[in-house]
């Protein structure tokens, strides 16, 4: 009995002092990161190849820069890669990460016999040449939003971590004369979201498989703090940038906080009556975004927050900006870049795109409740539908040849706003010359209104041609701008470009991405991603919240896709299949709460 008594008392001190220990020193938690959010997560990422040495005979075990790391010094100084300079020659290394990255660098070094710090000069390159460049004026690079090209010191026996900007490739030179640096690890640091794929797209084509990753990529490596636009240059949020990437989140990701979060940093900073980012058709984009946010996730508590900039939104334009007779009259505001000089584009665009933003702002302000704004947006509406016919004439009778910058983008507007038959747009526009006169920006619009006119195996290879031609200039995300008339002669930017050779990074680009300032990472070149399950797997939702959800495929020359698409209600499976009669089979799995029709 006593012995029992000895243990009751030792079990039960026992777990006092164990409460207390807890209490002191609680037990580690295990964050769950939600995989519709996403928390930003750093990963430690290894070089997967030398490219090029300068100094090489002062390089000595160059190969252990590309063992996995662990990021820590030691004192054992085994496996380092040792970098010797002379008071004349200053060894230089460019490594090659794999693929694009946003973050910055981990160096960790080892043990030289002087004991002291070493001064080296980092370069951040989206191309192998743009990490090979100087930033002198002649070629467009620049340490512009974020400083890609700059000198810092490493400690001996220590570790440094470096950054932030868009980059594949690193340049490190040792400055210092008569100096040994020794390297055990240079690591690139990534910075993303942690994310779950929700939607997805596989087909027979791995071209397009390929191209349909590439774009959900570039987007996830733009949703950081906010969603961006490039993760080099344009590290800002733009309003009219936004919605093919909003349209991709939607289709790939669902419903993340990035997007209201933006959007809300745009309002503020945007008092009215100004307009968002100093263009005032960047605030249309406003209204159109907001409509399709709500469109596919129906959150009526968001949107009921949106009623008084809305409609004092909706008020200025149809004050200022709409006459009474139903002309815009800015006479033509920025669509994107390459539209600039295009006048009757630039007009016959902005018109286009003013309708679409008065019909979302009417549909949204009828289902907050407000009837007399809503009543407002239909009248006006009317009046621009009346002047449409005019507005199309003047611009085939004004426009530039199809292939010229802007014509294809405003013909895009204008088969959407409904105003150009689209089977014309594209018969007449879109079509000519292929893959030619569009922007990675506006190719998203273009591709929709091919949809639009019944031509999807027309959109897939246009796709396949101007989105797959980055990929074969060793394209790991979508570019901010790109035209096919740069490939003869170009290397690609994986390698150094040899004598004869067009640098297609530092060669091209035009406007405020000339050079190597062009950003090779930019969400608004995401298109192909959203339309391929919009179109493809043929995904349309047709009620706010995805409540009703139509799946018309459209395989063109395709023998089978599959994917799913998210929805808040869950994922919905898709499979088609053709049949060797021609038909489509299909199969579809929903969730609960979701209804599909045909």
């Amino acid at each position: 009995m006593k012995k029992l008594s000895l243990a009751l008392i030792i079990i039960v001190v026992g777990g006092v002092l164990l409460a207390a220990i807890e209490r002191i020193f609680p037990e580690e938690k295990t964050v769950q990161i939600d995989e519709h959010t996403g928390e930003l997560k750093r990963e430690y990422i290894s070089p997967t190849r030398i490219v090029w040495t300068e100094h090489g005979d002062n390089i000595s075990n160059i190969e252990y820069l590309l063992r996995e790391g662990n990021g820590q010094a030691d004192l054992t100084n085994s496996h380092i890669c040792v970098v010797k300079s002379t008071s004349t020659e200053h060894p230089a290394i460019l490594l090659d990460f794999g693929r694009e990255l946003h973050g910055g660098l981990q160096i960790v070094t080892g043990m030289p016999a002087d004991h002291t710090p070493v001064r080296i000069r980092v370069r951040y390159g989206e191309s192998a040449s743009e990490a090979m460049c100087e930033i002198d004026g002649k070629n467009g690079a620049t340490n512009d939003h974020a400083i890609r090209d700059f000198e810092t010191t490493l400690p001996w026996l220590g570790k440094i971590e470096l950054g932030n900007s868009g980059f594949r490739f690193v340049r490190i030179d040792l400055l210092d004369d008569n100096r040994e640096l020794h390297l055990k690890e240079v690591r690139a640091i990534s910075i993303m979201r942690d994310l779950k794929y929700r939607g997805t797209f596989e087909c027979n084509d791995e071209r397009l498989n390929q191209i349909w990753q590439t774009g959900a990529r570039t987007v996830h490596l733009n949703m950081q703090e906010y969603l961006w636009d490039g993760i080099k240059r344009d590290r800002l949020v733009w309003m009219g940038d936004m919605h093919p990437e909003v349209m991709t989140i939607s289709h790939v990701f669902g419903n993340n906080e990035i997007v209201p979060k933006s959007l809300d940093l745009l309002k503020s900073v945007t008092p009215l009556p100004n307009w968002m980012n100093t263009m005032y058709t960047y605030s249309l984009w406003w209204i159109i975004v907001q409509r399709d946010w709500y469109h596919f996730h129906g959150d009526e508590e968001y949107l009921a927050e949106q009623r008084d900039y809305l409609v004092g939104l909706l008020d200025i334009l149809l004050t200022k900006r709409i006459d009474e007779n139903g002309y815009e009259t800015s006479g033509g505001g920025f669509l994107d870049w390459p539209s600039n000089a295009n006048q009757p584009a630039m007009k016959a665009g902005t018109q286009a795109l003013m309708m679409m933003a008065i019909k979302a702002g009417g549909e949204l302000c009828a289902h907050l409740g407000e009837e007399a704004m809503a009543t407002r947006c239909q009248e006006r509406y009317a009046k621009m539908e009346e002047v449409a016919p005019k507005i199309v004439e003047q611009y085939f009778r004004e426009a530039e040849h199809p292939t010229a910058p802007g014509s294809k983008q405003a013909a895009s507007l204008m088969a959407l706003a409904g105003i150009l038959d689209a089977e014309k747009a594209n018969a007449d526009v879109l079509t000519v010359e292929g893959a030619r006169g569009f922007s990675t920006f506006y190719g998203y619009y273009m591709l929709q209104a091919m949809a639009k006119a019944g031509d999807y195996e027309g959109a897939m290879q246009v796709i396949r041609d101007f989105w797959g031609a980055m990929l074969d200039m060793g394209a790991t995300s979508f570019w901010e701008d790109f035209n096919i008339d740069w490939l003869p002669n170009a290397a690609p930017i994986d390698e150094l470009v040899p004598e004869g050779k067009k640098d297609i990074h530092g060669d091209f680009g035009a406007y405020c991405y000339e050079g190597f300032r062009h950003s090779l990472c930019h969400g608004w070149a995401s298109g192909p991603t959203a339309w391929m399950i919009e179109h493809v797997l043929g995904v349309e939702v047709v009620e706010a919240g995805c409540k009703v959800v139509r799946i018309t495929p459209h395989l063109g020359e395709l023998e089978w896709a599959k994917g799913s698409f998210p929805t808040p209600y869950g994922d919905i499976q898709i499979s088609h299949t053709r049949q060797a009669d021609g038909s489509v089979k299909s199969k579809i799995d929903a969730p609960r709460g979701v209804k599909i029709i045909k």
